[in-house]
């Protein structure tokens, strides 16, 4: 999300030889690609600056497209194969420093688990490095599904070709937007649904999927909602929306609603609640102090913010099914905690995973 007071440091080194360089080089790249200048910053940067390696870069067929090609025997175990979605060597060491717990996944459908992350693709810095630690966690607990906000063109492009075992459903496709991620072998895609807010001013929408996991109906959601506190009146407009969007589903399905809502908890209560049957998942589970704050600049130094804010901007909201609720919230857990190789988190934002329970 973007920080309440933004203080729009200065890159290092712009004034200098190097970065006059590289500012001349995006210009260059922006102009062959005809993509703005934040997007040709991104894939240079990936790829070392050097012009060549980064158009080639933006230019390849997505590697889904290149599958398409082989037979369909070789396809599919082209698939298997790439389920580590960090099979390029990285120095980060986030894998070696994650939970002993290991992957929480029950192959047996009793437990479905998904992550729910703000990844922050608006900040440019070791935006590389940040991913890979993104996809470090995606590949340690293999979820089901991943809500994810703040995703741009070349985050999209990266999550493509090293998350092959996941159908990726996205709420925009240009400057940044939500995605939905589908654990291919185990969550079924019936439909997809966007529904627009009609007054944002920072192009912001509700990304809706119909899916089948383990022969449960679930209707999955996530959204970013409007930003700052002087957009608290729109953000409120969108909770509505978001809210009259879970009630409108089926009777017969579950709805889970994951993302970043910017929400303050004096806003929800001036809002009057939650509708009866729709429940705060973290408050379900009896407000767990460890996984409180999702946007804590106390403990997160990506912003470089001093003053010290502790929010729960990222929430999970459930409308059980209403043949007796059979999946029901069981755990929940913070993610991204360990700072990278290069000093700084995956995301300004801390993820969320959460395992919900299904009474067979």
């Amino acid at each position: 999300m973007e920080p309440e007071a933004d203080p729009a440091p200065a890159a290092a080194g712009e004034d200098e030889p190097e970065g006059k360089r590289r500012r001349l080089l995006c210009e260059e790249f922006a102009s062959v690609a005809s993509c703005d200048s934040a997007v040709a910053q991104c894939y240079l940067a990936e790829n070392d600056w050097e012009m060549e390696r980064a158009l080639n870069s933006y230019f390849e067929p997505p590697a889904e497209d290149s599958a398409l090609d082989a037979s369909p025997g070789v396809a599919a175990e082209a698939e298997e194969d790439c389920v580590d979605l960090t099979s390029e060597e990285t120095t980060d060491s986030t894998s070696s420093k994650l939970s002993p717990s290991g992957n929480p996944q029950h192959e047996d459908g009793s437990v479905f688990t998904f992550i729910s992350w703000n990844i922050d693709g608006l900040d440019l810095n070791n935006l590389q490095e940040r991913a890979r630690g993104v996809c470090s966690y995606l590949t340690w607990y293999s979820p089901d599904v991943v809500f994810l906000q703040e995703v741009i063109p070349p985050y999209y492009s990266y999550l493509k070709k090293r998350a092959r075992s996941y159908e990726i459903i996205t709420g925009h496709e240009k400057g940044y937007f939500t995605a939905i991620m589908l654990k291919k072998s185990r969550v079924k895609l019936k439909s997809q649904e966007i529904v627009p807010f009609p007054s944002t001013e920072m192009m912001r929408n509700l990304l809706c999927v119909h899916v089948n996991w383990s022969g449960n109906e679930l209707y999955l959601m996530t959204s970013h909602l409007e930003s700052t506190k002087e957009h608290a009146k729109e953000r409120l407009n969108q909770l509505k929306i978001v809210l009259k969007k879970m009630q409108e589903a089926p009777e017969s399905a579950t709805v889970i609603f994951a993302g970043d809502t910017n929400l303050r908890d004096q806003e929800v209560t001036k809002y009057g609640g939650l509708p009866d049957n729709i429940l705060d998942v973290w408050e379900f589970l009896g407000k767990p102090k460890h996984c409180q704050y999702t946007w804590d600049t106390q403990m997160n130094t990506n912003l470089g913010i001093t003053a010290t804010c502790k929010l729960r901007f990222d929430r999970i909201f459930l409308r059980a099914a209403a043949e007796e609720g059979h999946i029901i919230p069981q755990s929940l857990d913070l993610l991204g905690l360990e700072k990278l190789d290069c000093g700084r988190f995956p995301s300004d934002h801390w993820g969320l995973l959460c395992n919900l329970s299904v009474i067979l």
